[in-house]
């Protein structure tokens, strides 16, 4: 299997989305495993964190994406946490992948 293309598209328990530049950057900012709900590549590929504390890994569940939870799970955040702004719309997953606001940009 390959690794996950960046950005990476991560969940939260509390349903925030944390857009990260890649794999690498992911692993370094993301601080506790158990926070971790789900997440995926810049494909829509599913990812699995495992790991300790303060030493996550991320990895590819499959090469399968789930273009449709994205999208659904990325609505649900600007529902809840950016009122007032609309989610990428577009129907090119590359467009909308890359509309989504980056940690730290």
């Amino acid at each position: 299997m390959t690794d996950p293309l960046g950005p990476v598209i991560l969940f939260d328990a509390d349903h925030h989305m944390y857009v990260l530049r890649d794999r690498g950057s992911a692993e370094e900012w993301w601080e506790m495993p158990d926070d971790y709900v789900c997440g995926f590549d810049a494909l829509a590929r599913p990812l699995r964190m495992a790991g300790e504390p303060h030493q996550v890994t991320l990895e590819l569940t499959g090469d399968e994406p789930a273009e449709a939870d994205l999208r659904r799970l990325v609505a649900g955040h600007y529902r809840r946490f950016l009122r007032g702004q609309a989610p990428p719309r577009s129907s090119d997953l590359s467009v909308f992948v890359a509309e989504l606001p980056v940690e730290g940009s």
